[in-house]
């Protein structure tokens, strides 16, 4: 859907000269709303990123998932990396919180521009690092699998008595390693496709912004 100051733009076009203009300032005001606007919805969609999963973990076939962890080994493992996964949630939630709240106190449009360039390049960081943490996740799992003494009992597998210990090993590990590697690939289209759309308002917020200063 065409945004605002686009249908203004083929409004003067179709009118000509006889159109009253917009001065500078107003055009400037308008891109700063728009980008305040944006800003503040990669805030609010970080903040629904944050606590989506912890409902989910309300589920009790979901928590009771978690228990494996401790069967494998690496329940310290998968706990520092959550901590980590918590303090690098909430540094992002509040970065976003102070982009926008530096956006929305703004008055000048050189400003404005850098606060837009800043705030894609925290972005860029913040997918670039959730995703990398989240694969990550799926490489502890596969190494709690290998370093396991009894992988069978753990993945509750005594049933199957074509394979080996070692064989098993194998198939488990490589079965997560591709898991984390498509689940990942499926969350980096997702956050392209929601926090890309954002960022190319924001871009051409900037272009618009970078033609004025011309």
């Amino acid at each position: 859907m065409m945004d605002e100051l686009e249908l203004l733009k083929k409004d003067w076009q179709q009118r000509g000269a006889t159109a009253p203009k917009l001065t500078y300032d107003e055009i400037c005001k308008m891109l700063w709303k728009k980008s305040s606007s944006v800003v503040k919805w990669i805030f609010l969609i970080s903040l629904i990123e944050f606590i989506l999963p912890h409902l989910l973990y309300l589920v009790p076939s979901l928590r009771e998932g978690t228990e494996i962890y401790a069967n494998l080994g690496i329940k310290n493992a998968m706990l520092g990396l959550t901590i980590f996964q918590y303090a690098i949630a909430f540094y992002f939630i509040y970065e976003f919180y102070k982009r926008y709240k530096e956006i929305s106190a703004l008055d000048n449009a050189k400003n404005l521009m850098f606060r837009i360039i800043k705030t894609r390049k925290t972005v860029k960081k913040y997918v670039i690092i959730s995703l990398s943490v989240f694969f990550f996740t799926f490489i502890v799992f596969a190494i709690g699998v290998y370093m396991t003494d009894d992988i069978s009992s753990v993945m509750n597998t005594e049933n199957i008595r074509d394979f080996s210990e070692g064989r098993l090993k194998l198939i488990f590990g490589t079965v997560i390693i591709a898991a984390g590697i498509i689940i990942t690939c499926i969350m980096g289209l997702i956050y392209f496709l929601l926090y890309g759309f954002l960022l190319r308002k924001l871009g051409r917020n900037y272009s618009e912004l970078k033609r004025l200063e011309v």
